[in-house]
């Protein structure tokens, strides 16, 4: 199997740098590794009290960011190495302060990863969520550095749980803990022969509920609101657009401030023609002729997590795509009714959310409207939902304090 396993390695870079010919994503993922090891030699040094952690994207960047804020606060003396897989994750790293090292994960060979950790010499090592490389595992495991996998979930239907996935399962062997966020998991990986498993729950509830606690204003936002109900739809694709572009059609007086989740200037172009009483947040102004524009389209990054306390009702998509929706704790965390699409099965909190009577998912227009047209009419419900969302999230936080805790208690690192 490994045999396999590193031919798929291979064919990989081969269909990546094929990619790169046409693709922007894959020629990132190419330059980015070009001089990777020379880059991280001259920028580490000598250094010798480093923590790795690795992310496989964005969303696991901000899953990873509350446990590398208490180790630096914890643990002062050491550095905080943080390497991604996909270039979306890279390049939204680069402003965080609170790392002190940004790299690419080197391709997963046997070479690359020793080279990697003779570089890093890392104290401890965190993967977040998932990504299972071998050899980046196997030889940090070899070598008995600590390792730790955090916020994990795991679902009956993956490779590890099958009768061919020998190979995986023992991945999660490599680890010397492993913290999951739900009982579900726990139980699976227990199934399986793997003990060394504790729930602790998903840190990104600590990064949210930290996030609203340090809100500042977005210019301009409630002038463009007004004392309209407004709808605040974040990280949108085509599906979730033509669904809140027939309700705005049908409900002029209402608000909507639309964050797509991709900005190329063809899909801005289609937002435009979706909602066609529009003004683009790059070319807004206080001037009275564009207070009657009824939708807000967000061309610019980094504003959705405090867009979404601005909101009557939120919406957050992704559910109407293969992947499946996107982070609805943002928008949870203000406390604010969410909706989302179908595709959300793979996401405990999202069934958790609705199950709390704080989230929705619809799955046609006819649908969003009835749902929306009864929490819009009926402020009492709009309020109470509100109220259990933000309560959800309230009860969920509390899973960084448990892994550090752990990282203490089994002295994984050593107070300098």
């Amino acid at each position: 199997m490994l045999t396999l396993y590193n031919q798929f390695i291979r064919l990989y870079f081969i269909g990546i740098r094929l990619a790169s010919i046409w693709n922007k994503k894959a020629a990132a993922w190419i330059n980015g590794r070009k001089s990777l090891f020379e880059d991280l030699e001259k920028a580490i040094g000598n250094e010798g009290r480093i923590i790795w952690m690795h992310c496989s994207s964005a969303g696991e960047f901000e899953q990873g960011k509350p446990l590398i804020e208490s180790l630096k606060k914890e643990y002062p003396a050491y550095k905080i190495l943080v390497s991604f897989f996909s270039p979306s994750g890279f390049d939204t790293a680069h402003n965080y302060q609170d790392a002190d090292y940004i790299t690419y994960l080197p391709l997963d060979t046997q070479k690359n990863a020793e080279r990697f950790l003779r570089t890093v010499k890392p104290k401890l090592v965190i993967f977040v969520k998932y990504e299972f490389w071998y050899h980046h595992l196997n030889a940090t495991a070899f070598l008995q550095i600590p390792l730790l996998l955090v916020s994990a979930v795991f679902r009956k239907e993956q490779v590890f749980f099958k009768s061919y996935g020998s190979f995986y399962r023992r991945m999660l062997l490599l680890f010397r803990d492993i913290f999951v966020q739900d009982e579900v998991s726990l139980l699976l990986l227990r199934e399986n022969g793997i003990s060394h498993a504790t729930i602790c729950g998903d840190t990104r509830f600590d990064r949210v509920t930290k996030l609203s606690s340090q809100f500042l204003a977005i210019d301009f936002i409630q002038n463009f609101i007004g004392d309209k109900n407004v709808i605040v739809a974040g990280s949108t694709w085509e599906g979730d657009e033509i669904l809140l572009a027939a309700y705005a059609k049908e409900n002029p007086q209402l608000k909507f401030i639309v964050a797509p989740h991709e900005m190329a200037p063809s899909h801005l172009s289609s937002l435009k023609n979706l909602f066609p009483v529009h003004i683009l947040y790059s070319e807004y102004t206080t001037d009275a002729s564009q207070q009657n524009a009824q939708t807000l389209i967000i061309d610019s990054i980094g504003l959705l997590s405090r867009l979404y306390k601005y909101a009557t009702l939120t919406y957050v998509g992704g559910g109407f795509t293969k992947d499946g929706i996107h982070n609805i704790l943002e928008a949870a965390v203000w406390g604010k009714p969410v909706v989302f699409g179908p595709n959300y099965k793979k996401y405990r909190e999202a069934g958790e959310l609705i199950d709390a009577a704080g989230g929705f998912s619809v799955s046609t227009e006819e649908e969003f409207k009835k749902l929306a047209d009864h929490l819009l009419m009926n402020e009492d419900y709009l309020q109470a939902t509100g109220n259990k969302a933000q309560n959800y999230i309230k009860k969920n936080t509390g899973a960084t304090k448990k892994i550090l805790q752990a990282i203490q208690e089994k002295r994984l690192l050593t107070r300098l």
